[in-house]
């Protein structure tokens, strides 16, 4: 699995990562949502560069002229609650794009945190590009286990992992356990996962700074 940190050169997309951290910041829920879409804007563009593309004939007012164009949209796949404004700055650039989503969160307890999915709804993914918008990767389990469900409906051409924050934990998981052609962005690799298996410094829960804290 390859690893593409794009926040190893600064870009605005560093402000908008800023704001996603700060606390006080993120008192304002609105702009904690728009951020996150706006990172998903940037984040489609950088993995639009590495997608195919074929040249298309148009008309201009004036005359005849090639433009390069997608040859296939890929197939967005978001992991709810957390992933949805982040998959909402995908849908913005891919906007013909099939979508898909998955229920999966963590249940806590014990010596260690379990994954439960409970909701599955995606389109044929078999020999096209999917992307797989999650705002943390955090352990890893989770992303694995969303990606082993899609791959029961067939393998894609290549899977793209999307992530805002990642612990260095979450990538040696995925790493050692992913088989099938993939690759994780993500704009920051962050220091570590704390007792709590939450990512460290991090940004808290992304699902809750956006829609409000969940009961049960």
């Amino acid at each position: 699995m390859e690893v593409v940190n794009i926040g190893a050169s600064h870009s605005v997309a560093s402000q908008f990562l800023l704001e996603l951290r700060d606390k006080e910041i993120q008192q304002d829920r609105m702009r904690f949502r728009k951020n996150a879409e706006r990172l998903g804007n940037i984040m489609a563009y950088e993995i639009s560069r590495k997608l195919n593309y074929v040249a298309a004939e148009i008309q201009t007012p004036l005359k005849e002229h090639t433009q390069h164009v997608l040859e296939q949209q890929p197939v967005l796949i978001a992991i709810m609650r957390a992933g949805i404004p982040y998959f909402q700055g995908f849908q913005g650039f891919f906007d013909q794009s099939d979508s898909g989503f998955i229920g999966a969160y963590r249940q806590e307890g014990g010596a260690g945190i379990r994954v439960k999915m409970d909701y599955l709804a995606a389109p044929a993914i078999a020999d096209k590009t999917v992307i797989l918008i999650d705002p943390m990767l955090a352990t890893g389990k989770s992303a694995l286990d969303s990606i082993t469900e899609l791959l029961k409906q067939g393998v894609p051409r290549h899977l793209h992992i999307a992530a805002l924050v990642a612990a260095p934990e979450g990538i040696d998981y995925l790493q050692k356990n992913i088989k099938t052609s993939a690759t994780l962005w993500t704009f920051a690799i962050d220091d570590k996962l704390n007792s709590q298996f939450y990512i460290v410094p991090g940004l808290g829960d992304a699902g809750d700074l956006s829609f409000g804290q969940k009961v049960g």
